[in-house]
């Protein structure tokens, strides 16, 4: 039998002891894995929330057929709940996907000018962006310059800040325009509605 360590007992999560442990150490300690002599019990599931020594606090998770689970280590003794351990680990998962699916999605769309846009292509383009800011995106506008056109530099760049002008009642420009190899580029936020 070969001794690389994948075949015996010790490689796998489990105890022995039929405990469950917890199969990460970032989590939080569960059962014997509190090495507290004295917790503080708290939770609805307790006759008399306090403090009680160790052994008694983990005969009393067995009784209940739960976990005994380390809420909070930093306070002196640590608060423990007799919780099932696999339902905190859901309810922890679900809170931080809810959680994460609330934060607001930047979204940004991109207008892209010539250093010699003329005046119609400035209007429609000024409409999409009014349309853009007002969903909440953030528009960049870029004027492109081939070739020899990024002679015109100073053009472009009072067209974005024309351009900026223009939307000044539906967004604010984050950054003024600037040079970024063949593109001058500039942000837009939309205004914050009250």
């Amino acid at each position: 039998m070969p001794q690389n360590g994948n075949n015996s007992a010790e490689g796998r999560n489990n105890n022995g002891n039929g405990s469950r442990q917890p199969a990460k150490d970032d989590g939080p300690k569960v059962n014997d894995g509190i090495t507290a002599p004295k917790v503080r019990l708290v939770g609805d599931n307790i006759p008399q929330p306090g403090i009680y020594p160790l052994r008694e606090a983990l005969r009393l998770a067995e009784s209940l057929e739960l976990d005994l689970v380390e809420i909070s280590a930093k306070v002196d003794p640590p608060v423990c709940k007799i919780i099932d351990y696999q339902k905190y680990v859901y309810q922890q998962k679900k809170k931080a996907k809810e959680m994460k699916s609330n934060a607001s999605k930047v979204v940004i769309k991109e207008i892209r000018f010539g250093p010699n846009t003329d005046e119609h292509d400035f209007q429609f383009k000024l409409k999409h962006a009014i349309n853009f800011l007002q969903e909440g995106s953030k528009v960049k506008a870029y004027v492109f310059f081939r070739g020899r056109s990024i002679l015109f530099s100073e053009q472009g760049e009072k067209l974005l800040l024309r351009f900026a002008l223009e939307l000044e009642e539906y967004g604010k420009a984050e950054q003024m325009p600037r040079l970024e190899g063949k593109r001058m580029i500039m942000m837009i936020a939309p205004v914050k509605k009250k």
